[in-house]
């Protein structure tokens, strides 16, 4: 099986970004991204709606690194390293499968400059070589289709499409998954 320990947390950076652990500063940036409608559309989640809200999602954040069962970036530009414009991470570590899946957010300002496809390539390299995960996965509303395009365009494919499996506000969605396999 698996052994995972994200203690001491790995900084990692690209060429423009600096993926940094999380901390109770973000709160008020995690709130604005997070109550954010049109981030939040393809979530499955409904829009936070105070500050309280942002900080027991750090917290969650938090306790899932400190039990190694998933671990979270606060994506940051290189310039202006403690303001965060997104998160990323591989939050569901499947230790005896040797797979997790990745999540990633990011504020519409910094939308369809490539900055997802940069922390994607980073976190899921930090995935293969450090965690010696096998496979990676993604989940999607496949009415995203900038998440679907991002996802393919860093190697992910499309391995399947679920009707119906998800309710959220009333009615039942649609899931598609991506992987990309540690080659």
């Amino acid at each position: 099986m698996l052994e995972v320990n994200f203690n001491p947390f790995p900084d990692l950076s690209t060429e423009r970004l600096i993926l940094r652990k999380m901390n109770d500063n973000d709160a008020e940036q995690i709130f604005e991204l997070r109550s954010d409608k049109e981030v939040m559309q393809h979530i499955g989640k409904y829009p936070m709606t105070s500050i309280d809200e942002a900080k027991a999602f750090i917290k969650l954040i938090t306790d899932l690194l400190e039990s190694n069962s998933g671990i979270t970036w606060a994506m940051a530009m290189k310039e202006s390293p403690d303001k965060l414009i997104g998160t990323i991470g591989l939050w569901r570590v499947i230790k005896e499968h040797y797979r997790a899946e990745i999540g990633y957010m990011l504020h519409p300002a910094y939308w369809r400059k490539g900055f997802t496809k940069e922390a994607i390539l980073k976190v899921s390299l930090f995935g293969f070589n450090e965690l010696k995960l096998h496979s990676i996965e993604g989940h999607i509303n496949p009415r995203n289709a900038a998440s679907a395009k991002t996802l393919e365009s860093t190697g992910f494919v499309r391995e399947a499409y679920f009707k119906e499996d998800f309710f959220f506000n009333g009615k039942f969605e649609d899931s598609a998954i991506y992987s990309l396999l540690n080659q």
